[in-house]
């Protein structure tokens, strides 16, 4: 882990290369860097391929996400006692600042966000489709089926990937990349459902279909028996297996999207679904054990991943600042 002054420092340049000036929103963005940075693990080390000025705007879309996502997980500490009123009192901040008339009591995220927003001028629905999501957390604690997890999915994972696509640029039509970008998000969550279905499950929701887990011959309570006691069953090494499969096939579908991205985002988002899928590895290898333990990437995996990624990110950004300064000379 950087410094505190180093992780200042580089709060500082990402900020001033975004050009951002106004002190309440330098603080709001910070805010959101430092949640990435204690939280997104991941997706944090590959956002730091990006060029400096891109970075705050993945910090935002972060930071928000992870606060409503903190509300419905944590209901006694940041939910207030009441996740439903502060989910709501979330969602009037969101819509008045995405409105352009930001409520005094704006959370930073907020106001982060709502910028974000401005800056690349994304769809206020995808925010809003983010929110209904966070309201089934509240709710809903199984998913018959896949087309029922798939609404869930939409809001919680989907947008996430079409929130960032303007953020990373595109080389190809916008269109035909958004489909790509959104099954790069389901892939990313879905990812994380098999990871934390034990720590899900300790929440009492369960995010992955019943009827699929039911042809394995798996419910709740099967999952429920291995969690307390800490034993495995061949069953549910089975249906995860099954499902890991099916999300290494979304991988693959979302995987053409990668090079209609803008040369300088492609390493972000390459060693993010390298080292994202690399986790269904990890699962695979623990025997599909994750009700026992919880898997990850380990720390010199990450380093191995995102060093020459670093290499390639720079090596682009020395070609752009060379081809932006023969443009100038040619005028």
């Amino acid at each position: 882990m950087p410094s505190p002054a180093a992780a200042e420092r580089a709060t500082r340049v990402e900020l001033d290369a975004a050009g951002l000036t106004d002190p309440v929103l330098r603080e709001a963005y910070a805010g959101c860097r430092a949640l990435h940075a204690r939280h997104g693990r991941t997706y944090y080390l590959a956002t730091r391929l990006l060029p400096p000025g891109r970075r705050v705007d993945i910090h935002a879309l972060y930071g928000f996400a992870r606060f409503a996502d903190e509300i419905v997980d944590d209901p006694d500490g940041v939910g207030g006692g009441d996740p439903h009123a502060t989910l709501d009192g979330l969602d009037r901040q969101l819509a008045a600042a995405l409105a352009g008339t930001p409520l005094s009591d704006s959370r930073p995220e907020v106001i982060a966000v709502a910028e974000t927003a401005r800056r690349h001028d994304l769809d206020p629905q995808l925010f809003r489709d983010f929110m209904v999501s966070m309201r089934m957390d509240l709710t809903v604690t199984d998913y018959p089926s896949d087309a029922d997890l798939a609404v869930y999915v939409h809001g919680s994972a989907a947008v996430i990937g079409l929130q960032t696509l303007p953020v990373l640029g595109t080389v190809a039509p916008r269109a035909e990349a958004e489909p790509h970008a959104a099954l790069l998000g389901v892939a990313f969550q879905m990812t994380n459902f098999l990871r934390d279905v034990a720590e899900d499950l300790d929440r009492g929701r369960i995010y992955l279909p019943a009827d699929e887990l039911a042809a394995f011959g798996v419910d709740r309570e099967l999952l429920t028996w291995c969690r307390r006691t800490g034993r495995a069953d061949q069953r549910v090494r089975r249906a995860l297996a099954h499902l890991v499969a099916r999300t290494r096939a979304t991988y693959r579908r979302a995987d053409p999207g990668i090079p209609m991205l803008e040369p300088v985002s492609r390493a972000c988002v390459g060693a993010a679904r390298t080292l994202y899928s690399e986790i269904l590895d990890e699962i695979a290898d623990a025997d599909y054990d994750v009700l026992g333990r919880r898997v990850a990437v380990p720390h010199r995996r990450r380093a191995a991943v995102a060093l020459p990624g670093l290499g390639r990110a720079l090596a682009e950004r020395g070609r752009q600042s060379t081809r932006a300064r023969w443009g100038r000379l040619g005028r």
